[in-house]
């Protein structure tokens, strides 16, 4: 009993420590009139971190330090910057003297912190009451390459990188306008990473860039690191499978949705953003639709679409026809698919589930590995085991066709987002076949279908235009009409200006006259 006693005891002292506050700063916030009172302030705010750094300088015969964190700051701007100008002993105020790079005034010690985090050097001077933060913060960018998951044939091969700076400037670079507004959220009670919301101020609707604003002001949060993490706290439905807002890597679709009244979120660190509202179909189109001809990109459009619909039903509708519905085969193939099917010791749904979850081992394998092995793994898993499944009897020949168009109709799908939704569902679709045949395939579908017209994506409806109906924005949603009939922007995003500018056909009716 004792023993117990000791044991309790001893985690209710560990719990007490762990939960034992830090011990609190010094209650002013404004400058000590010591210089070491100042850098011992941050040391203690930042508890003693080793990455920060303290250079004494003298500057106009008045001793000085020169804060600031190795781990943000560039080691080559402070010797350039800063201290070579310093030691040259020019007279003048410190903003004259630093004049290729910011130079600020501080009077309160919480905001040096805070620049500091920053990646902003700190100079303290003795017996001053304010101090100077200069930013020399390293930045590391890659190139603005084209991305990897979202490539085209034609068009732009811009792709967003890490940089939150440079993805607001190749936004602005398409869209050289005074409307185009850029509002800046500071989110994470820890992180605070730096949030932009993005949208024209003469399309977007006044009552969307206030719900945007109201869902990001709520949330509370320690981390928030990454757009996926904000899609969680502000979307409608995070239970739904399927996206309501839409992510890319591409400039050139963040553009296009501006221009239609929509709005843009940006995080620093994510390679991506966040487009709201959206509609189904919106997750069906591609850059390559617009750079493409009329007929050539409704022609890729439908094909998408055709591929959703094999990549849910096929898989149910094989086991349906397996299992119930013998009688829809045609008779010339009736023998040889009961032949195969026949020397299957398992119900179809056992079948249908081995090789969809093989399909998707293999997928995810390949994802994993580097470049050369996945695509080997991809390929030898694929042919050993598909051959060999169908050798010993584990599976039919016919399992191996529907499995391997389901597949490739998985791949057609643009959005990375909606695709994995869509490979989800069709396991609930294939159990509702297997129990119930052709009538638990139309039960499954309308369940989809009733859910999809209930949600809302920031207030629009999920599944316009087929619901609500409107026929007019039909002309950039199955198909793509030519741009010059493409005179409205599409209702669901609520825009200010319904008719948008076109190009001129006149000069078609002029030709006429002259004929």
């Amino acid at each position: 009993m004792n023993f117990f006693r000791q044991m309790f005891n001893n985690n209710k002292t560990k719990s007490e420590r762990s939960s034992s506050k830090p011990k609190p700063l010094h209650p002013a916030s404004v400058l000590f009139p010591s210089l070491q009172e100042n850098v011992d302030y941050l040391q203690e705010a930042l508890f003693h971190t080793e990455d920060l750094n303290q250079r004494s300088i003298t500057y106009q015969l008045q001793k000085g330090s020169l804060v600031f964190l190795d781990s943000m700051c560039d080691k080559a701007k402070i010797h350039d910057m800063i201290l070579k100008p310093l030691m040259q002993g020019i007279d003048g105020s410190l903003e004259d003297i630093l004049v290729s790079i910011r130079v600020d005034k501080r009077t309160q010690l919480e905001q040096v912190i805070h620049d500091l985090i920053q990646g902003y050097a700190v100079l303290f001077l003795e017996g001053g009451t304010e101090c100077h933060v200069i930013q020399v913060n390293s930045t590391y960018n890659r190139d603005v390459n084209e991305p990897q998951n979202e490539k085209t044939v034609r068009g732009s091969h811009e792709g967003f990188i890490e940089s939150l700076t440079v993805n607001l400037q190749l936004v602005r670079k398409q869209i050289q306008s005074t409307n185009l507004v850029v509002r800046i959220y500071k989110l994470g009670t820890i992180t605070q990473t730096k949030t932009a919301v993005v949208y024209l101020n003469n399309l977007a609707n006044p009552k969307l860039i206030e719900e945007i604003d109201r869902r990001l002001l709520a949330i509370s949060a320690d981390s928030v690191v990454s757009t996926n993490v904000i899609e969680e706290y502000i979307e409608e439905k995070s239970y739904s499978p399927f996206p309501q807002l839409l992510n890319t890597e591409r400039p050139d679709k963040v553009v296009n949705n501006l221009l239609e009244g929509r709005a843009a979120l940006f995080t620093e660190g994510t390679p991506s953003a966040l487009i709201m509202p959206v509609t189904f179909f919106a997750f069906f189109q591609s850059p390559d639709d617009y750079y493409s001809r009329t007929l050539a990109g409704s022609f890729i459009r439908v094909l998408r679409l055709l591929s959703l619909v094999i990549t849910v039903g096929l898989p149910a509708f094989y086991i349906a026809v397996v299992s119930f519905h013998y009688e829809v085969i045609p008779a010339e193939l009736f023998y040889q698919i009961k032949g195969s099917v026949d020397q299957i010791p398992f119900p179809p749904i056992l079948e249908t589930l081995f090789m969809e979850l093989t399909i998707e081992l293999l997928r995810e394998a390949g994802m994993r590995l580097p470049g050369p092995i996945g695509q080997t793994i991809g390929i030898v898993g694929g042919l050993v085991i598909g051959d060999a499944v169908v050798k010993v009897g584990l599976v039919s020949y016919p399992m191996i066709i529907v499995v391997a168009l389901t597949a490739i109709a998985s791949f057609v799908i643009p959005a990375h987002e909606m695709s994995a939704s869509v490979r989800l569902l069709r396991f609930p679709v294939m159990f509702s076949a297997a129990l119930l045949g052709f009538f638990g395939i139309v039960l499954s579908v309308t369940v989809i279908l009733i859910h999809l017209c209930k949600l809302k994506s920031f207030g629009t409806p999920y599944f316009a235009p087929v619901s609500p109906f409107r026929w007019k924005d039909w002309k950039d949603t199955l198909v793509r009409l030519p741009f010059w009939k493409l005179n409205e922007r599409p209702r669901d995003a609520q825009p200010q200006k319904l008719v948008q500018e076109t190009e001129s056909r006149e000069w078609q009716h002029d030709n006429r006259r002259r004929e």
